[in-house]
């Protein structure tokens, strides 16, 4: 649960670097909220990873051929899908173009794996 958290924090900490490095991805925070501007990224992190764990085993599912005729590449569709479906659910998220997207989602994975590497130590 602590290792969760965690990795939580770290993706929140990956979405705003992505609002200052992308500037097709925006979080517009709640500085009215429980946890002000910090805590809008806190869920946007926590509801990416909600999505990616339910519905991104099945978008890898079914993108299988094409991720094996790509030797793994589509998987950066797939991550940039997964991006997209977040924002959409999400009323304080926006990401505008699928190069964004392409770019957040690999950004995303990156930092996904490098959370998972340390967080196993």
């Amino acid at each position: 649960m602590i290792r969760f958290a965690l990795k939580v924090v770290v993706m929140a900490l990956a979405f705003y670097g992505l609002t200052r490095l992308l500037p097709g991805i925006q979080i517009d925070g709640n500085e009215n909220g429980a946890l002000g501007v910090s805590g809008t990224f806190l869920w946007v992190a926590l509801l990416f990873a909600v999505v990616n764990a339910v519905v991104g085993p099945i978008l890898r599912f079914l993108s299988f051929p094409a991720i094996l005729l790509s030797l793994g590449l589509f998987l950066l569709v797939v991550n940039a899908a997964l991006l997209g479906l977040t924002a959409a659910l999400s009323d304080r998220l926006s990401v505008d173009g699928f190069g964004t997207a392409i770019l957040g989602g690999l950004v995303l994975a990156v930092v996904g794996w490098a959370a998972d590497q340390l967080l196993d130590r």
